[in-house]
């Protein structure tokens, strides 16, 4: 495969009117590097396909995770761990699930129980070594989670935008109504306005007859703060206050347009596309249409956006000419955009991929460039090298034409590069083999209520062999659960598409739910504005690799190394681990001569706790055991900002209404999920403020704890201290304990700070973000500081930041023991189905199920067939069938199929 890749260039060479130099070393440091890039950099693709596309307070979310191999997109043998994150709208994990991969694959679920607010959610998933090369590879998808059960206040939103100066005002007006739209009247209101985490606006005011409340605020610093989320609270009665929370995707109307003219520059002399883009503040493409001028005011050029605020022109450059654009608002307004700076010389690599069975390349030079310059085209798809040529410029212009069926369906790269290994042109394109996979789904076409349903899958390949193949099915009543599938992330788009390009999509599945030309153009377009992230060329040629710091998992594992009192190694320690909470485990070891030790191949689940002994050679305990821990992955800001609804309500409307009905049956027949909470209902038991610290006490054993709901709107944490501790004092910008100010000759002491474990200095506070901060507990009491012994003298914040609570996961409270607490294996629900064949089956409660059947194995045998069965529910109408998966081929397909119910 290697020499075929690499060196079996003149085979490719015959369908290029270039002549190739065989014997050439530049040429052969290119492909080197490609090759030696892919080899030691393998990377990994994760698609989740989710039951449905929003849910609501009371849902699970079923799921299953396909993880591939980036290089040909079979299903991945390199990890064996994959996690899973359910993120809220203020960048914090709220649910996080570890899950064994077997043979790439996975299933789960989230609960969304009654402590989940209403909005926009993450689903976030990715394997270790996938964190080598940045958050922009994981799976990321934005949800929308609504809350009928234990909510009746609902918001819509409409924003106007002005400018005052370099000031940027917005006047939002916030309607206040219960779930069937009767407004909150005369209600009393307190906001706060936050940009980028920073108060920007507070204050209070009244709804009017119609629930509505007009609130405006400056954005001073348009430059540095560019979105954020309105906080209010409505009063409803004398004991009811409801906090509603409302997203500012950004703070005016400007629309930034973007040139890219095709493979890079504007070259003079050379005709050839320009691709452009119009992008609002909010992230989402705007309609535009205007022309083109060069700098003697003539018109050059028309443009018109296609899709997604997209569009293409052509346009030949002149020498020394400047060109600017005129964009055409619908409003009518104008604004005036400068193109890019036309080059003098160099090289445009234009691609026509309109015909269904070649790419008809052409490579056109500036006047400037002379007979004698060689240039190498190279593509490639996902590191792998599909097509090589080298020959000279002997004229202006050459071109030819490749077939499609070297390439494998998804993008291909091409390249040129000089004699000096210089990228000078760069294009991509997206190759479709629109019969890659065949997947039909059969049943009777008409079906009865509660009536049971056989659906019969077929899969076959190109060629119509039977494919085997895992896939995962969703049927869903299409008239409590509509969308657009234009919007969705499927299998296809995630895989052939988001994760090869750079930043947002926006419609990503628009480019594989139809096969008509207009799709295809658009999504050409797509391809050359959406930019190429892989690697850098300048770095793969210079050997500068990303350094891969994480390796694949391959099982769970228990490491660490034990140390004696003076930092030494302990070799031949005896080392014992067993498990205190959950599965019976007892395992023993002896470390090595740098006093490290391993406990591999474990499997245990989310819930158990293990205790760690060490002791020396001579069985005394006076050792120090440290475990080797990951550090928990960050949570960035969400790039698909761009998909944030600011009117979740409006949208979820009528799925919520459906899910409250839903709920009231169930709970009727007394069959509601314990953890749900019945609405307007008290809570009878307490929820833990902290779950997880580095107190050696214990998590939540304080004088006084602060959430990070106290920090909410806290600017800096010394000041928000001052006056709301009991029994403690901000002198100068230091935390004091009242009852130590005088505890020691040399002065008052301070309080020790601990963050996530780790004593740091009395002056550190000031300078953390209270949005980092997920608890902070003050132990003053002897009873909770004298486990602490000196250090501990004058007090101790213990605080737990919201990046680093995942570290928190052992602690030690004794010479040569550790308590440990690490993430296991979660254990999947099974999705219910009733049987109304059963006579056991409850008939008299009214079958309201919106997911009516959700199947994540649905595995093809050799003859490329599978079948399921299961019951309709009570509602009738069209029912949903969505299939999507992977054959043991590496071929992915999705379908959708549906079926009537009377």
């Amino acid at each position: 495969m290697q020499i075929r890749s690499l060196f079996v260039i003149s085979l490719f060479a015959v369908f290029l009117t270039l002549g190739f130099i065989q014997d050439d070393e530049p040429l052969k440091k290119i492909l080197a590097q490609l090759e030696k890039y892919r080899t030691e950099h393998p990377q990994e693709k994760v698609h989740i396909h989710l039951d449905k596309p929003y849910y609501a307070i009371g849902d699970n979310i079923w799921f299953k995770a396909y993880v591939m191999n980036a290089e040909h997109h079979d299903l991945s043998g390199l990890s064996k761990i994959l996690y899973v994150e359910l993120i809220n709208d203020k960048d914090s994990v709220k649910q996080s699930l570890r899950l064994p991969l077997v043979a790439g694959l996975a299933f789960g679920d989230f609960a969304l129980s009654d402590s989940l607010r209403e909005g926009n959610y993450r689903i976030r998933a990715y394997t270790t070594l996938m964190r080598n090369y940045g958050e922009e590879y994981f799976f990321d998808k934005t949800i929308l989670i609504g809350n009928s059960i234990s909510n009746n206040v609902f918001t819509q939103v409409k924003n106007s935008y002005f400018k005052e100066g370099a000031s940027e005002k917005v006047k939002s007006e916030i309607r206040y109504t219960d779930l069937n739209g009767k407004p909150w009247a005369n209600k009393e209101v307190l906001y706060n306005v936050q940009l980028d985490f920073r108060n920007i606006a507070k204050s209070k005011g009244k709804t009017d007859e119609n629930g509505i409340l007009n609130i405006q605020f400056s954005n001073n610093q348009p430059f540095i703060l560019k979105s954020g989320k309105i906080f209010t609270s409505i009063k409803i009665d004398s004991l009811r206050t409801v906090s509603k929370v409302i997203p500012v995707k950004s703070t005016s109307q400007d629309v930034d347009i973007y040139f890219f003219p095709e493979s890079g520059n504007l070259i003079y002399g050379v005709r050839s596309k320009v691709a452009f883009k119009a992008v609002s503040a909010d992230g989402l493409g705007v309609v535009v249409s205007g022309y083109v001028s060069d700098k003697n005011n003539n018109k050059v050029a028309e443009l018109k956006s296609e899709h997604a605020g997209m569009g293409v022109f052509g346009l030949l450059p002149e020498k020394d000419n400047i060109y600017k654009a005129t964009i055409i608002f619908e409003d009518g307004s104008e604004k005036l955009v400068d193109l890019p700076t036309v080059h003098s010389t160099g090289y445009v690599l234009s691609i026509n991929n309109i015909s269904s069975e070649n790419l008809v390349v052409k490579i056109a030079a500036s006047p400037s460039v002379t007979p004698d310059d060689s240039i190498t085209l190279v593509a490639q798809s996902n590191g792998v090298v599909k097509y090589v040529s080298k020959g000279k410029m002997e004229s202006r212009v050459l071109s030819t034409s490749i077939p499609k069926t070297r390439f494998e369906t998804g993008i291909v790269q091409f390249t040129i590069f000089n004699s000096r290994n210089e990228a000078l042109a760069e294009r991509l394109v997206f190759i479709s083999h629109p019969n890659d996979l065949n997947i039909q789904i059969k049943s009777p076409e008409l079906t009865e209520k509660r009536e049971k349903v056989k659906l019969a899958v077929n899969v076959t390949d190109a060629s119509g062999k039977p494919a085997i193949g895992s896939f995962s099915m969703s049927v869903l009543d299409e008239s409590k659960v509509p969308f657009n599938e234009n919007d969705e992330v499927t299998i296809l788009s995630n895989i052939l598409l988001s994760s090869e390009l750079k930043g947002f999509i926006e419609k990503p599945n628009y480019y594989f739910s139809g096969a008509d030309e207009e799709r295809k153009r658009h999504l050409d377009i797509l391809m050359l504005t959406q930019g190429w992230r892989r690697f850098v060329w300048k770095n793969l040629i210079a050997d500068a690799f990303p350094s891969v710091v994480y390796k694949p998992e391959q099982s769970m594992q228990i490491s660490g190394k034990v140390t004696a009192p003076n930092g030494n190694p302990v070799a031949g320690g005896k080392v014992t681990l067993f498990s205190s909470i959950g599965e019976i485990f007892l395992a023993e070891t002896v470390t090595n001569p740098d006093g490290e030790f391993n406990f591999e191949n474990l499997n245990f689940n989310d819930s158990t706790k293990f205790v760690i002994q060490a002791r020396n050679l001579k069985d005394r305990k006076n050792v120090r055991i440290e475990l080797d821990v990951l550090p928990p992955q960050v949570v960035t800001k969400n790039k698909n900002a761009a998909a944030i609804e600011v009117n979740l309500n409006q949208n979820l409307n009528s799925y919520l209404n459906h899910s409250l009905n839903q709920y009231k049956e169930l709970s009727k027949y007394g069959l509601i999920r314990k953890s749900i909470i019945l609405s307007e209902v008290k809570i009878v038991e307490k929820k833990p403020l902290v779950k997880t610290s580095s107190n050696l006490n214990g998590a939540g054993n304080a004088d006084f704890i602060i959430t990070a709901k106290d920090l909410e709107y806290a600017n800096d944490i010394t000041q928000f201290i001052q006056g709301r501790v009991p029994g403690v004092i901000v002198r100068n910008g230091i935390i004091y304990s009242a009852r130590n100010l005088t505890s020691s000759f040399s002065g008052p002491v301070p309080m020790q700070i601990v963050i996530d474990g780790m004593f740091v200095e009395p002056q550190y506070l000031s300078s953390i973000n209270p949005r980092d901060v997920e608890t902070i507990e003050v132990l003053k009491s002897g009873f909770n500081t004298s486990i602490y012994g000196l250090r501990g003298s004058g007090g101790l914040l213990i605080i737990s930041t919201k990046r680093g609570k995942q570290n928190l996961s052992y602690a030690s409270y004794a010479q040569g023991i550790i308590s440990y607490n690490p993430k296991g294996f979660y254990q999947g629900k099974e999705f219910y189905s009733p049987n109304y064949f059963d006579p056991k089956t409850n008939t008299q409660m009214l079958d309201l199920r919106s997911t009516i059947y959700w199947n994540p194995m649905v595995n093809t045998d050799s003859s490329g067939k599978a079948s399921v069965e299961f019951y309709n529910a009570d509602s009738p109408g069209y029912y949903k069938v969505i299939l999507e998966g992977i054959t043991s081929e590496g071929k992915i397909g999705r379908t959708i199929y549906r079926y009537q119910v009377k």
